[in-house]
């Protein structure tokens, strides 16, 4: 047996170690022993800058390893994703992905039932219940170089976009949590202006006007909780889309338990729809601001796409459609 092949045997676990107030650094000595009493072989990396958990999973894969832990939050998750799609060497579904939940929202988890509980955490990635999800993929832009970002939870645009970059710079002055989320969320009123969008779901124009905020995904949960897209399935080779249209400020802030339940869908300014493309133009010279799984990117204009079962991650629960 070669060197490659002896690799599919064992686990990459990437740390981020700034995730979750540093918990990653701080908590790895603790995880790490869990792991190993559980009879995990393994090696392990440290990120030590944005997007270097996407280099590592593809070194890593084209060095034969086909098992990967997350040790970080919804970010590194993303990070490991887009590094097992851009990775040519075998399909994506070739690497099975778990996750140790050390982030603030933890909202990819959330879905799947993940524990924060450590013990708890390893002992779900020791049972490998194995789910394969769809993955999103965006096309946007960063001045004027277009850019492509797989995601595997929800993307968020306007409002969303703009309480997410905030959390991201608090994060990188030591804060964060769903605290400062919350925080962020009341503060960012005072900041926002709606955006002029208009939008098309597999080549139908579905809105056009002033909108709030906007979601696109595949999984439920964001922000640390709420429930923006509560009809989503994450194999149904569909995109969920929930619209906020021009509305109030005040009103949003009545309606915050809403979001967290994923009642709000019968509200009169919210539009909920389903596809396999969407299409967004930002029709004012203010070009909207994008976020994929926590992640702040660039702006207008996007195009998503769906491809359908190409993640193979594993869960908290035996997952079902119906759930």
């Amino acid at each position: 047996m070669n060197q490659e092949e002896s690799n599919e045997n064992r686990w990459l676990v990437i740390v981020n170690p700034n995730a979750g107030k540093k918990r990653g650094g701080k908590d790895w000595p603790e995880i790490s022993a869990l792991l190993t009493e559980a009879g995990f072989e393994f090696i392990h990396e440290f990120t030590a800058h944005r997007d270097h958990a996407v280099t590592i999973a593809e070194n890593y894969i084209r060095a034969g390893f086909r098992k990967i832990i997350v040790v970080g939050g919804d970010g590194t998750m993303n990070e490991v994703i887009n590094g097992i799609f851009h990775q040519e060497k075998i399909t994506t579904t070739g690497v099975m992905v778990g996750m140790i939940m050390v982030g603030t929202g933890n909202d990819w988890g959330r879905m799947y039932n993940l524990k924060e509980n450590y013990k708890k955490a390893v002992k779900i990635l020791k049972k490998q219940r194995l789910f394969i999800q769809d993955v999103g993929m965006v096309r946007y832009y960063d001045g004027p170089k277009e850019i492509s970002r797989y995601f595997v939870n929800i993307a968020g645009l306007g409002y969303d976009a703009l309480v997410t970059s905030m959390t991201n710079i608090t994060k990188e002055k030591g804060g964060g949590g769903t605290m400062a989320y919350l925080l962020n969320l009341v503060k960012g009123l005072f900041r926002y202006h709606h955006a002029y969008l208009n939008v098309e779901v597999d080549g139908e124009n579905i809105y056009k006007g002033r909108v709030f905020s906007m979601s696109v995904g595949i999984c439920k949960y964001n922000g640390g909780g709420m429930m923006q897209l509560p009809f989503a399935v994450p194999d149904d080779g569909e995109l969920d889309i929930t619209i906020f249209k021009d509305v109030n400020k005040l009103t949003v802030l009545r309606h915050i338990k809403k979001l967290y339940a994923g009642t709000f869908t019968s509200l009169p300014f919210v539009q909920t729809h389903r596809g396999k493309t969407v299409s967004i133009i930002s029709s004012t010279h203010d070009q909207s601001q994008l976020e994929t799984d926590g992640e702040s990117l660039g702006h207008t204009p996007f195009t998503f796409q769906i491809i359908p079962k190409s993640a193979k991650v594993i869960t908290g629960k035996k997952w079902k459609s119906d759930d």
